[in-house]
């Protein structure tokens, strides 16, 4: 359905220029993660439990402000083109990292979370971006390196976050806002705009909300029963940053430094999944094959988790984990192909929505499961019965999945 892409010459830059970008969004989020509390005590004046508070206010809020400007900001991108979005979005960033690492009250500090929250909305465009100067066969192998670049960076901000902590607790809102005004620069030079005149389409408020985003979206054939699979496969992998420290901690009483390890190794495993692996399985398996894989290894993990109770075989299953990572880039590039030119922004800015969504409700479900099956008040000491919920989704994914490729063109 989608018009073809330009292929404009001297694509690298352009795409170094975009992985950077959302390995910044990543790496930002982590970076001030170490120095959060400590900025919200100093600018609140209350003690660590008050902060703890606050700080879930501030997630919440960015969350929502995902959830509400990813389809607006993917609908903008799709009407002026996506390199004025990108470096607005940018510039704003860059402006917001400084006041945070200036704000003196509280409410400038939830104000400037708030700001964050659209500014890294920007995903979905980014994503766009790439989708419009791919030809079919590398859609999924450039959203690959998508996803690899923003496990990259969520590996590499919090450390980077605790050495700039060592400087004060305004340091890394610094180096944050130096980092987003260098890309932005770097984007000016080279990014070339991918979206034609006769591709871009009048902005309407009607769709650039996530009702209307998703209602709009869900008409296409089959764009329906994929957006259902995405939003499962995000519920579902939420569940390692909300739950495994907890669970590792619970079942297999390890220590802070083994579960550090642990995520890194998952992490490490996703980027080489998203990197590299997933160009060999889209040419060996296509891009149903590929999808097929991760689902099942999904499944296979998530239940496994759920009943084992030896550490050293939950990381033996980290690598089998980290196969799902097939899934997105192959999703995305199916879903990409489904839809018309003027319409990539809106598409990857609902699923930056469903995302979103997933960072909402899946940690008040998981948590509360996790609560009723571990603890001494527990109904059944089985702290891996929190794993049943994303193995469940994984099953309906798969279910969901197999009827909708028999017509996939790739």
């Amino acid at each position: 359905m989608s018009a073809q892409p330009e292929r404009p010459a001297g694509q690298t830059l352009p795409v170094l220029f975009i992985l950077i970008t959302l390995a910044l969004d990543a790496i930002g989020f982590g970076l001030i993660m170490p120095v959060m509390p400590d900025l919200l005590r100093e600018v609140t004046g209350e003690d660590l439990a008050h902060a703890a508070l606050w700080g879930g206010v501030l997630t919440g809020g960015f969350a929502v402000m995902q959830v509400l400007c990813g389809p607006m900001i993917g609908n903008l991108s799709d009407r002026f083109g996506r390199k004025p979005v990108l470096l607005l979005s940018l510039a704003v960033l860059s402006a917001d990292y400084l006041v945070l690492a200036l704000a003196g009250t509280i409410w400038l500090v939830f104000l400037a979370r708030l700001i964050n929250g659209v500014t890294s909305a920007t995903y979905g465009t980014a994503t766009a971006y790439i989708a419009d100067i791919s030809t079919p066969e590398q859609k999924a192998q450039r959203f690959g390196l998508i996803g690899a670049a923003f496990g990259a960076g969520f590996i590499m901000g919090p450390a980077l976050g605790g050495i700039l902590a060592e400087l004060g607790t305004r340091a890394p809102f610094y180096a944050a806002a130096a980092v987003a005004a260098l890309n932005l620069g770097f984007g000016a030079l080279v990014m070339r705009e991918s979206l034609t005149p006769i591709n871009r389409r009048p902005f309407s408020w009607r769709r650039a909300n996530p009702f209307g985003a998703f209602k709009s979206i869900g008409k296409l054939p089959g764009l329906g029963r994929f957006l259902t699979i995405y939003a499962a496969f995000e519920f579902a992998f939420i569940v390692y940053p909300v739950i495994w420290t907890y669970f590792a901690i619970a079942r297999f009483g390890w220590t802070p430094g083994q579960v550090g390890g642990s995520l890194a190794l998952y992490g490490l495993g996703m980027v080489l999944v998203q990197g590299v692996l997933i160009r060999v399985a889209i040419r060996l398996l296509g891009r149903r094959g590929a999808m097929l894989v991760g689902t099942l290894a999904a499944l296979v993990s998530f239940s496994a988790l759920a009943v084992i109770d030896n550490g050293t075989v939950a990381m033996m299953l980290i690598p089998l984990s980290s196969l799902a990572g097939l899934v997105s880039p192959a999703l995305r590039a199916e879903m990409s192909d489904r839809v018309a030119a003027n319409q990539q922004g809106e598409l990857q800015g609902a699923l930056a929505s469903l995302h979103a969504i997933g960072m909402i409700g899946a940690p008040l479900v998981y948590t509360q499961v996790f609560a009723r099956f571990s603890g001494d008040q527990a109904i059944l000491d089985l702290p891996g019965m929190v794993f049943i919920i994303p193995a469940l989704l994984s099953l309906l994914a798969l279910l969901l999945l197999r009827p909708a490729q028999e017509r996939s063109p790739v």
